[in-house]
């Protein structure tokens, strides 16, 4: 009796080490995954003409929705344009978005600047999400400013139909990319301090 107690005691804590090395294990190779997505982002200003699947620009904007947000406010709003029209006016108006000629969609993140004070923080969180995103699932993005400039932001409004209450922070080109791109090495330790300058 007392053997066949201590085999299901062994068993079971060999069950949970192994339970728990296997989940240690899963999440290094998330963390792994999420690292080396962050290290191999770019960004991409040349793009095939293929368009991007909707569960792709689904998933783009979820991870958008992810980010962090002060006070849980959410301000953001995202606007996907795939109407050619519209992005080859952009790009002709805004003075670092000429790769919207290039690419199939775009998308406007921006802020509804009646709920948050700070919507511009959030949504950059937000449109870094974005740009993460895309990188991992193949696609191509460049974060292309338009907020603090009036003159962007006006030609935003101008071919976007918005409120007067929602600002644009950026619009970010989507596309496959034309060619392989490597990404840029930006560690300098130099700019790290600890406990004081």
């Amino acid at each position: 009796m007392k053997s066949s107690f201590l085999t299901i005691g062994l068993a079971s804590l060999l069950f949970l080490a192994t339970g728990y090395n296997l989940v240690k294990a899963q999440n290094e190779v998330q963390d792994q995954g999420a690292i080396e997505t962050i290290f191999a982002r770019k960004s991409v200003r040349s793009f095939l003409p293929d368009p991007v699947e909707e569960e792709k620009i689904e998933l783009l904007l979820k991870a958008g929705m992810a980010a962090p947000s002060g006070k849980n406010i959410q301000p953001w709003e995202f606007i996907v344009v795939d109407d050619r029209a519209t992005l080859d006016a952009m790009a002709e108006e805004l003075p670092y978005a000429k790769s919207l000629k290039e690419s199939p969609m775009a998308i406007i993140v921006c802020g509804d600047s009646a709920k948050s004070f700070y919507w511009y923080l959030d949504c950059s969180a937000s449109a870094q999400n974005i740009l993460l995103a895309a990188e991992s699932i193949g696609l191509g993005a460049v974060w292309t400013a338009t907020y603090p400039y009036e003159e962007r932001m006006d030609v935003v409004k101008k071919h976007i139909d918005m409120p007067d209450n929602i600002v644009s922070l950026c619009v970010i080109p989507v596309g496959y990319p034309s060619s392989p791109q490597p990404a840029k090495d930006k560690w300098d330790a130099t700019k790290v301090h600890r406990n004081n300058w």
